[in-house]
């Protein structure tokens, strides 16, 4: 698996599909964390961004193979492996990403009202609820299970839209408690969240990934 992780990453990384979504969570996250205001808020309001952009890449990655050399890992590796593989890829991107903002935000936002120990600890969970949130809403929008381009923007763009919105959804939850805590000088540890998160990405992942070995 290591072997299929760094290749889908380098096939990533040259294809330089990955620099819109970044660009445009850059620009995201710009706008709205600024130095000096409350950390958890910032924290919060980064994390929110990673469920587009998790979704994002992760689509990118599952398309990201040219269809003669995904056939040749396949015959290697077994379809399910390499499409776990991808899912990962676009994860570990989105994770990446989260980490560098959070370790931003710890720095230039006010850490007054919580202790930094804390609210990097806080920042660390809510980063791994969304990104895991938008890797699912991508695995489930994109190649097997939605096979047409078009049709799959349409669901990742309306799944990361319901995932933020709607109460039962772990990131509404963790970003929730967050500018909550902000607020009310606490800072919650949206655990609950995480374990929702895990088994979503989990199980999104394991049907797409069943869906790619009965396809081929």
């Amino acid at each position: 698996m290591t072997a299929l992780l760094r290749y889908q990453a380098v096939l990533l990384l040259r294809s330089q599909r990955w620099l819109a979504p970044f660009v445009t969570y850059a620009a995201f996250v710009a706008v709205g964390v600024r130095p000096g205001d409350p950390v958890l808020d910032s924290l919060g309001y980064a994390a929110a961004g990673l469920v587009p952009l998790s979704a994002w890449l992760v689509r990118i990655c599952v398309t990201n193979e040219p269809g003669a050399a995904r056939d040749c890992a396949a015959a290697a590796a077994g379809p399910a492996r390499v499409h776990a593989a991808a899912l990962l890829t676009g994860l570990a991107g989105a994770l990446l990403a989260g980490a560098v903002t959070a370790a931003a935000a710890l720095v230039v936002c006010d850490r007054a009202a919580t202790g930094p120990g804390a609210a990097a600890l806080a920042g660390a969970l809510v980063t791994a609820v969304c990104a895991l949130t938008g890797a699912a809403v991508g695995a489930l929008s994109g190649r097997p299970l939605v096979r047409r381009r078009g049709y799959g923007i349409l669901a990742a763009a309306l799944g990361c839209l319901l995932a933020l919105v709607l109460a039962p959804s772990p990131a509404r939850g963790a970003v929730s408690a967050l500018v909550s805590g902000a607020r009310q000088g606490s800072t919650p540890l949206p655990l609950a969240d995480l374990a929702l998160a895990l088994a979503l990405a989990a199980v999104a992942g394991m049907s797409a990934c069943l869906a790619a070995a009965r396809r081929g």
